[in-house]
């Protein structure tokens, strides 16, 4: 487990600018959202999940994540087939923020093109550069308000 700036970053993970994460097994990519999300958005209150057997494009938005501060945007970090939605969520929307990598997932997709679509995700010291710019950004937005 990577520790960045006090977020908890799994190295294995591959994320996403707009914060979510992809766990790869063969094809199969589960997907979150990640610690720094969970953290900066408070307490998840509702959940939008796309349809299973639905279709997504990489960087599109596939759903929409509600805090009691904002409403965020869940953004597929690989391009295929919904083939699961976390049905839990429905019931305890909490479970993205007390474990956002194992029972907070969200979905798994059956992706079409991992090979070329992997080297677009951070891992690493791209991800510890994109976290401290985002840590910034998030300082400087608490300043103003």
């Amino acid at each position: 487990m990577a520790d960045i700036k006090g977020y908890n970053m799994p190295d294995e993970l591959y994320y996403h600018k707009d914060h979510s994460w992809a766990r790869v097994e063969g094809t199969k990519v589960t997907v979150g959202m990640n610690d720094f999300f969970q953290k900066e958005s408070g307490d998840i209150v509702f959940i939008d999940l796309p349809e299973e057997e639905d279709d997504v494009e990489q960087g599109e938005i596939c759903g929409k994540i509600q805090s009691r501060k904002w409403i965020g945007k869940l953004v597929a970090p690989v391009s295929g087939e919904i083939v699961e939605i976390n049905e839990e969520l429905e019931e305890d929307t909490s479970l993205i923020n007390t474990d956002p990598y194992d029972k907070g997932w969200i979905l798994v997709i059956e992706a079409g093109n991992l090979d070329s679509e992997l080297g677009n995700l951070m891992q690493g010291e791209a991800l510890i550069d994109f976290i401290d710019q985002e840590v910034k950004i998030a300082e400087e937005e608490k300043a103003k308000a």
